[in-house]
């Protein structure tokens, strides 16, 4: 073993994880609680035997090509959409990431967002904290019932899977659409598989929870807002360009649907002209994952995984192990 690996982290995670990595490593990190620019990621990535990406890195072929002498890019993130895999392998460099780590936080956080939308809690708490509460008014901030309504899940895998799960309290009646049937989703949740469209039209909310590749970008769009219910609630903890957003601000100012619940965005973390100012919408700043356990979590399995990397060994959560791993310098 040695502490002679090059090692960088693009932002700080939370300390547990560093002290394993500290351990074990001589690693540099960005000193700033904010998203490095193109030029220092450009500058930083260069001579290191290991990167310690987040999901807001954007680790294309010109980054990679920079840091011609690692080994691998260890992902702080379940999805890996912001890192080229194609051209990592090609490049012989191990790309991995935190899968199931934050399965229970996201579709935790995927409730809270139906919840306060449906129930309209942030704007009813704008209101009371503005002074506006006189008393109790039998049509202040009517919202949706949940228990026994219709729930559509759009991605049968490990999130989507624990968030119908949390559905059977409220006596719901679960539809879910994905590539193919998933039997042990509907083993574990009783739901039923249906196309898309079929979904969108009979569902009284609906989930997402799709990987981001080009078949799932713009998966919601002007045409799919059109066939939901007037009353329909969309949530998105997936990813942001899932959605045509520019689509869901007019779906929400129209009334074309009833409301939503967003915890990312198309253009993050910029949002899109119009959205901040309607109130039939719930906006997290992409917290799913924000707890102290899950958040600490992640940390631990990333560095394990840029560990077993420099190690020479294959990590438990390589998302290309057909790349050829280049020697690493211990």
């Amino acid at each position: 073993m040695t502490k002679g690996w090059n090692v960088y982290v693009t932002r700080r995670i939370p300390e547990a994880a560093l002290e394993l990595l500290r351990a074990e490593t001589c690693f540099d990190m960005n000193p700033d609680d904010r998203v490095l620019t193109r030029e220092e990621l450009l500058t930083n990535v260069q001579s290191r035997d290991g990167v310690l990406c987040l999901l807001t890195d954007t680790i294309d072929e010109e980054i990679l090509t920079a840091a011609r002498d690692a080994v691998i890019f260890a992902n702080y993130a379940v999805g890996f959409n912001n890192v080229d895999v194609r051209a990592a392998t090609a490049k012989g460099i191990l790309v991995t990431n935190t899968p199931g780590v934050l399965t229970d936080a996201t579709a935790d956080m995927a409730w809270a967002l139906l919840f306060s939308a449906a129930r309209r809690i942030v704007e009813s708490d704008k209101y009371n904290r503005a002074g506006n509460f006189k008393g109790w008014g039998p049509v202040h901030f009517l919202g949706l019932d949940i228990t026994g309504k219709t729930l559509g899940v759009v991605g049968a895998g490990r999130i989507g899977t624990a968030f119908a799960k949390r559905a059977k309290g409220f006596d719901m009646k679960i539809l879910y659409h994905d590539v193919a049937p998933n039997r042990p989703f509907e083993d574990t949740c009783g739901g039923t598989f249906v196309d898309l469209d079929t979904l969108l039209a009979e569902s009284d909310f609906i989930s997402l929870h799709v990987p981001l590749i080009p078949e799932t970008t713009h998966l919601i769009g002007a045409r799919e807002f059109k066939m939901m219910k007037k009353t329909a609630l969309l949530i998105n903890t997936a990813r942001g360009p899932v959605v045509d957003e520019l689509a869901l601000v007019e779906a929400l100012r129209s009334g074309e649907i009833w409301g939503a619940g967003l915890d990312v965005y198309e253009w993050e973390p910029k949002l899109s002209p119009g959205l901040q100012e309607l109130g039939n919408v719930v906006l997290a700043p992409h917290t799913a994952s924000a707890t102290l356990e899950t958040r600490t979590n992640m940390g631990i399995i990333a560095v394990r995984n840029l560990l077993a990397g420099l190690k020479g060994e294959m990590p438990p959560n390589c998302v290309n192990p057909e790349a050829s791993p280049k020697k690493n310098n211990s």
